[in-house]
């Protein structure tokens, strides 16, 4: 019989290790969301924004949507 912890998740149950495409994606995946992150930072703090408004929101997509430069 297998341990469950408090939030129920089986203790004894092995962890498969993702394939290394999967971890590949995931690096991507996590990469591109500091990238986002950072032009959304620069953004703000280029502009001097309080508050985001819809303009902004705007102009940031199109950063985004332009890709890796």
């Amino acid at each position: 019989m297998a341990n469950v912890s408090t939030s129920g998740a089986w203790l004894s149950a092995p962890t498969k290790k993702p394939s290394f495409f999967a971890r590949l994606l995931r690096a991507h995946i996590e990469s591109s969301e500091r990238r986002a992150g950072r032009v959304v930072e620069g953004y703000i703090a280029e502009h001097g924004l309080q508050t985001l408004s819809d303009n902004a929101e705007r102009q940031i997509g199109r950063l985004l949507s332009k890709g890796s430069h």
